[in-house]
């Protein structure tokens, strides 16, 4: 999964008609569309004007570029690791590795 970010404030939706926010743990809102079911956005209680966007509902991506890239162990194949791309274990705390 690729995700970006932004503030609520920078966010432009242009229908809200189909969607939907739910909770599946305290503290943490999920944004989908309740037509196809896909995943949106997540958002946290704690940092309630960060909204993480995910990347494939962007119209435009070419300006997005990859700050890292977490559980790179648990990725596929497909997913090979660039070498200007910083690589964690388990969250952005920890320190990168390498394959």
């Amino acid at each position: 999964m690729a995700a970006t970010a932004c503030t609520a404030g920078e966010l432009t939706i242009d229908d809200e008609s189909t969607l939907r926010w739910f909770s599946r743990q305290p503290g943490v809102e999920y944004g989908f569309c309740s037509t196809c079911g896909s995943s949106l956005f997540w958002r946290t209680l704690d940092k309630p004007d960060h909204v993480s966007i995910c990347a494939g509902t962007v119209d435009d991506t070419d300006g997005l570029v990859p700050g890292g890239v977490l559980f790179r162990a648990e990725a596929g194949d497909y997913a090979a690791p660039h070498p200007d791309v910083p690589t964690y274990h388990f969250d952005r705390d920890t320190e990168p590795w390498s394959d």
